[in-house]
């Protein structure tokens, strides 16, 4: 399999790599992709682990007491994004949504 790899120049002219390099991101939360959180207290690692136990996700808990806690990976899994379907657009030659009889191009889609 042949990879491409494009270059682009940014304004300034320097040359930048295309940001895709073909190879999958790995789901969260599994072993080879484990959530890294970050906290601040032993009483805040007991309750993240329960989480991650209950849910089955793959996960390394770092106490730092001196570091801002950072559980941005769990919010993730806990929220995923959902896909988002698209509406049918109306064609061209297809009656006017509008009721008036047209096709869309005569009537809604000057």
């Amino acid at each position: 399999m042949v990879y491409c790899k494009r270059i682009f120049q940014n304004l300034k002219g320097e040359k930048m790599s295309k940001l895709f390099d073909g190879k999958k991101t790995l789901k969260l939360g599994t072993e080879k992709n484990p959530a890294v959180v970050n906290v601040q207290t032993e009483e805040r690692v007991k309750e993240l682990e329960t989480v991650f136990e209950e849910n089955g996700w793959e996960y390394k808990i770092e106490l730092e007491p001196d570091k801002p806690e950072d559980i941005t990976d769990l919010n993730i899994l806990l929220n995923p994004q959902k896909t988002k379907i698209a509406e049918k657009k109306v064609g061209r030659n297809d009656p006017c949504p509008c009721g008036s009889g047209k096709k869309y191009k005569k009537c809604c889609g000057k």
